[in-house]
């Protein structure tokens, strides 16, 4: 059992559904594929969703986990149809000329909405819980700050409703989201949880990846 927004949460099963995800990164943006099964002994399935990524997912064995520092992951879930996910962005608001529009809080949340959509979400539904937005160092300004601003005011002007956050503050989070439940998971994290957590997490082979 964890801990979201100062309540503890538990997960609880659902019937069985298929699984697809999503990635934002240039190459096959908005393009859904289908993950590859890896059960433990429990039949769960953990998928990461690193920086500039995005993944949907209606398998109640799904499990979407992500690390946050200043960044902020945003978990969607439509409780009719099952269905929900998480993005991962660095910055707020959209990208300017040339720079890469993955890393930024608007792209991010337009896949992940459009994604569920086409899985068979409604927009009226979705429920959101937000997560990061730490001041880590003083050499990131207030971006975390403006990171969970952002994603607060994106919600409100689209109509979907924040029913949990966990924002700001300076220590490191990480989440855990089952996306066909809509429970989540948080752990708040010192410097020297960090080390081994990061050395399990995939890199994306196309671009750099950043931690905060």
């Amino acid at each position: 059992m964890g801990t979201l927004a100062g309540r503890p949460v538990q997960d609880e099963p659902v019937p069985d559904r298929n699984v697809a995800v999503g990635h934002s990164g240039k190459e096959g943006a908005g393009r859904l594929i289908e993950t590859q099964d890896r059960p433990n002994d429990n039949c769960e399935k953990v998928t990461h969703v690193i920086q500039g990524e995005y993944k949907i997912s209606n398998d109640p064995h799904e499990v979407l986990s992500t690390l946050l520092g200043s960044c902020v992951a945003t978990c969607l879930f439509d409780p009719v149809a099952g269905i929900g996910g998480m993005n991962h962005f660095l910055l707020p608001g959209r990208a300017n000329k040339d720079q890469m529009e993955f890393r930024y809080g608007l792209y991010a949340m337009e896949l992940l909405i459009n994604a569920l959509l086409k899985a068979g979400a409604q927009k009226q539904r979705l429920e959101a819980k937000l997560f990061g937005g730490a001041m880590m160092h003083d050499g990131l300004g207030q971006i975390g700050e403006s990171n969970g601003s952002f994603a607060l005011e994106y919600l409100r002007s689209e109509g979907i409703r924040c029913v949990s956050s966990s924002l700001g503050g300076v220590r490191a989070r990480k989440i855990r989201f089952t996306p066909a439940t809509g429970k989540a998971k948080q752990m708040l994290l010192t410097q020297e949880d960090m080390l081994p957590i990061a050395r399990k997490i995939p890199v994306s082979p196309d671009r750099d990846v950043e931690l905060f």
